[in-house]
């Protein structure tokens, strides 16, 4: 069974949308594409694993995409990130696509969440989700994702898409590693943890049990 591994870039607010660039996507009048620039240090590009795509293959949504194909296939030869995105298998979740020019590109057909099953079911490399928030949220209602590959960047937008909109599906995660770049980003990795664990600080009556014991202490403290 491959894992399904959800990676992106978010700002302290939980917005996603635009971060490599202004022309990326400006819907509802989004202002602040290439949020993310400022903030790349050598940490950051250090630790580039799931984002880079390498030994993994990638599904993508259709916005997430079209704003890569535009752009990977014509980036120099050298570029690492390039090849490897260029080279690996894509699997690609869209209703109004109907042809895929970006090479190793394969539109997934029916049910997408069939379709993502299957995939993890086949064996081969673990599957990458980079960006394509609305298939992040599907999927993950769908309990179908393994983990995710979360940077938190210090800066709030106020508005735009964002990584878990009104209405996602609760549920409970669990940090499994974690770092900071020098400019404040907080690259974190979680896996799902089950059900949101519920509790309450409010004081509670103590049990009869508890008044003896404490009336107990209370004696031999005299």
């Amino acid at each position: 069974m491959r894992k399904l591994i959800a990676s992106t870039f978010v700002s302290l607010d939980g917005i996603m949308q635009a971060p490599g660039g202004p022309e990326e996507d400006s819907t509802g009048g989004f202002a602040f594409g290439g949020w993310t620039f400022n903030y790349w240090d050598e940490v950051m590009g250090r630790s580039m694993s799931g984002f880079d795509g390498k030994d993994r293959e990638l599904l993508l949504g259709r916005r997430t995409y079209e704003i890569f194909e535009a752009y990977w296939p014509y980036q120099p030869a050298d570029d690492p990130i390039a090849r490897t995105f260029n080279a690996t298998r894509k699997h690609v979740a869209s209703r109004t696509l109907e042809k895929l020019h970006w090479n190793n590109s394969t539109l997934l057909h029916g049910d997408v969440f069939s379709a993502v099953t299957a995939l993890k079911a086949e064996s081969g490399r673990d599957l990458q989700i980079i960006g394509s928030g609305n298939l992040i949220q599907a999927l993950r209602a769908a309990s179908l994702i393994d983990e995710y590959n979360v940077w938190i960047f210090p800066v709030v937008l106020g508005s735009g898409k964002r990584l878990f909109e009104a209405g996602a599906k609760p549920g409970a995660l669990q940090l499994v590693a974690s770092q900071t770049s020098t400019t404040g980003v907080v690259m974190s990795t979680y896996v799902p943890a089950g059900d949101v664990p519920i509790g309450s600080f409010a004081q509670t009556k103590p049990s009869a049990r508890e008044l003896e014991r404490r009336a107990k202490l209370a004696r031999e403290a005299d």
